[in-house]
């Protein structure tokens, strides 16, 4: 269901989706198009290079390798700039040219070309240290000897083979360069249309969670769960790409405010939603922790039924703002609405409703003002004609911040890692290992398809950091693998011998493989193994057994990766996750003393900085946490105490980034001013935040935190000169309200001691 903007300001629902809003929709599941595009980019240059081989009278058997080398030159490289990517691929070709003569050379003596690939390997794994080329040079190496192996590589048909390699680079450089041309500065276009959609679906399920009747509360809740999720991950990745994707450090940190800005405000109105309909005021952890208890329904959405339709009718005209420019006949009808969303700004202009219903026009009409900054931020100056006093005064404030943002400051960079702690280092270690007992098992099971053993080895630590994700990774690919087989044996039956039926459906398999991978790794591993079947078939070395004996190797270098990593400088999951979460609570503290500091009247550098900071961090913990929260773990007690630490820390997290926004506002805003008192409050929050640290990262065993009378009261006046209770917002005081309180409900399953002031402090044997 969408929305559309009338020309006198109403809104009008579409239950019929255009073909706008169905691209809308993939657009917002797809952010940036980047899985499209890698999919049409590794399709294409596949398809050029079987073209150009067939043009001259190749074989199936250089046309495979043609194409599974334009496959490897095009998805290995992940540079952003054009200019480096251009520089990568061309380092590319002499090195695979190197790996495919070393292949053919050694391709008959056994243990010569063993020793050599165990070799390459290690050097390709360690040349991840060196970043993006460094990695797409290794995966280059591996792969195209990998190729040598299953193409059966000799050194009398090496000229044929390297002239195939060099059509398959020159194929890939004609695509991305030209076929599919990206840049940085398009992907950012792209991203900041899917964040603005990814908004109004978001708003879109909380007027649902809205509207919902006590049956369906659950499932409309986790639906704003899903699309608050979702929007949080578009924001990640319109922030890893400002860098290069803005003329310049102002723009870029712009951009950055306003969609901080955006994703604050709608996160904030999925809570105001959830305490309308509530008892009492909700606990922000409903929000981010499934299956968590919900508020008791309450009776404060029984306002009048106009004020209920009206809240409604303007959720919907925030979906519209949202959804993309104003422009043509419509832009009246958007006007009208956005004079009439920010007018809430104004206590004036609220509805006569209970206050948690006020307080839920209140969050539209912030969420408005977000919507107008990321408006300006991505489309430019708008008509002012049919501006409202609100409207303008918005605008005001908007322009004031515009104009006090610098240039982002030089990051300090932290000191790396050295010798074996260094994970590159660690992780060759460990595969050249894996990958000598693949080798030695797999040409047990088979002379001539080892290699798929040590393919599979490889695969598995490839974006891992810890041995529960290698033990996870491997299952998943064992999985596909398994599924994939049985694809590939019906496809193979009904192709027979149509080439070209089943290079047809190689690429769609390709293109399905990558669009794929982000979403799911056993669904990657399906097609990835149902194309290899096809590829036995074009080659005329297809049957049953060879796809069980690929099932074999599979599960065999699944077992030798994991056994490398269980036994080989392993990196155990529970260290992993604790140098992670140590990661977090400082990036945590470090955001809450910042706000904190300016809300008290000082001046703090860099909020949102922080704030994405702890974001980032954020997101490393709950991809190491995977293996710990996933299904199939046999430690159910630990999988619920993860979930709940993470659940915690994103609540937290929400806090302080709300935290940042209201501070950075605090120059400008008639309703927000300093209040030094506010350093009592932070005191004890960060008090708490370092006594989790300690025993997290440096297991001090005797750390207390401290919990007593809320924050509120400790703000009481004391002395005669002491500012207005009312000069801090009721929002500063709930946020802080709450991280105490998060906090505080770490300290439980982290196994630090709580103490309340003037009690006796109980011992606390929680463990993590």
């Amino acid at each position: 269901m969408t929305w559309e903007a009338g020309n006198d300001g109403s809104v009008r629902t579409v239950t019929r989706p255009n073909r706008a809003a169905i691209w809308n929709r993939f657009v917002a599941s797809d952010p940036g198009l980047l899985r499209l595009m890698a999919g049409l980019r590794t399709v294409g240059a596949i398809a050029l290079t079987l073209v150009v081989l067939g043009l001259r009278g190749a074989g199936p058997s250089l046309m495979v390798s043609g194409a599974m080398t334009a496959m490897v030159a095009t998805f290995s490289i992940k540079e952003r700039h054009r200019g480096a990517q251009a520089l990568t691929l061309s380092l590319g070709l002499p090195v695979a040219l190197m790996a495919m003569t070393l292949g053919a050379v050694l391709n008959t003596h056994t243990l010569a070309g063993d020793v050599c690939f165990i070799a390459l390997i290690f050097v390709a794994v360690y040349c991840r240290r060196y970043g993006d080329r460094g990695t797409a040079l290794g995966l280059i190496a591996f792969q195209i000897y990998f190729l040598s192996l299953f193409g059966g590589a000799a050194y009398s048909t090496l000229p044929d083979l390297c002239a195939a390699l060099a059509i398959a680079f020159a194929c890939s450089a004609v695509v991305r360069f030209g076929v599919v041309a990206e840049s940085t500065e398009r992907v950012l276009r792209r991203l900041r249309k899917a964040f603005r959609a990814r908004v109004a679906q978001l708003v879109s399920a909380q007027i649902d969670l809205l509207d919902a009747g006590p049956d369906d509360v659950e499932k409309a809740l986790d639906d704003v769960r899903l699309h608050t999720a979702r929007l949080h991950e578009s924001a990640m990745m319109i922030q890893d790409r400002l860098d290069g994707g803005t003329s310049d450090g102002a723009t870029a940190s712009l951009l950055q405010r306003r969609v901080a800005e955006a994703e604050i405000a709608a996160e904030r109105l999925g809570v105001l939603i959830l305490t309308a309909r509530s008892a009492e005021q909700a606990d922000t952890l409903a929000l981010h922790l499934p299956h968590a208890p919900l508020p008791e329904p309450g009776d404060r959405l029984q306002a009048r039924d106009d004020t209920i339709a009206t809240l409604h009718r303007d959720l919907e005209a925030l979906g519209v703002l949202v959804a993309g420019p104003a422009s043509g006949e419509r832009g009246a009808g958007v006007a009208q609405l956005r004079n009439r969303l920010l007018g809430y700004r104004e206590e004036e202009n609220l509805p006569r409703a209970p206050a948690a219903v006020q307080d839920v026009f209140r969050g539209i009409g912030e969420a408005a003002r977000a919507a107008l900054g990321l408006r300006l931020a991505l489309d430019g100056p708008q008509d002012e004609a049919d501006d409202s006093p609100e409207t303008q005064r918005s605008r005001e404030e908007l322009e004031a911040e515009d104009a006090s943002i610098a240039a982002e400051g030089e990051e300090q960079e932290e000191p790396d890692p050295t010798g074996l702690d260094r994970p590159t280092t660690r992780a060759a270690v460990q595969v050249s290992v894996g990958s000598t007992l693949a080798i030695v098992g797999g040409e047990l099971l088979s002379p001539q398809r080892w290699y798929w053993a040590v393919l599979t080895c490889w695969v598995v630590f490839l974006n891992t950091a810890s041995t529960g994700e290698i033990l996870v990774k491997g299952y998943r690919r064992l999985l596909g693998t398994v599924l994939g087989v049985v694809a590939g044996v019906i496809l193979a039956g009904v192709i027979g011998n149509h080439t070209w039926t089943a290079f047809a459906l190689v690429l769609l398999f390709i293109f399905a493989m990558y669009f794929t991978a982000p979403v799911s790794y056993v669904l990657m591993s399906f097609f990835v193994t149902a194309m290899l079947g096809l590829l036995y078939t074009v080659l005329n070395t297809y049957s049953p057994a060879v796809l069980v004996l690929r099932i074999e190797e599979t599960a065999l270098g699944a077992i030798c990766g994991m056994v490398a990593a269980v036994l080989v400088l392993p990196v155990h999951t529970d260290r992993r996750t604790d140098e992670l979460l140590a990661a977090v609570l400082v990036r945590l503290g470090d955001v809450t003393s910042a706000a904190v500091e300016q809300l008290s009247g000082g001046i703090a550098l860099d909020l949102l900085d922080k704030a994405r900071e702890l974001d980032t961090a954020l997101d490393k913990l709950r991809g190491s946490t995977k293996p710990l929260t996933h299904p199939i773990t046999p430690w159910r007690a630990r999988r619920q105490t993860a979930r709940y630490i993470v659940a915690l820390l994103e609540t937290c997290a929400y806090h302080a980034r709300s935290l940042a926004a209201t501070a950075e506002l605090l120059p400008y805003s008639k309703s927000v001013a300093a209040d030094p008192r506010l350093k009592l409050a932070g005191v004890r929050i960060g008090h708490n935040i370092d006594a989790l640290v300690a025993r997290v990262a440096h297991d001090v065993p005797d750390g207390v935190a401290e919990t007593g009378a809320s924050l509120a009261a400790m703000l009481e006046p004391g002395t005669s000169d002491a500012p207005r209770h009312d000069r801090v917002t009721g929002r500063v005081l709930r946020h802080l309200q709450r991280l105490d309180e998060g906090v505080i409900g770490l300290a439980r399953p982290l196994g630090v001691r709580v103490s309340t002031p003037g009690k006796k402090t109980p011992a606390n044997s929680g463990a993590r």
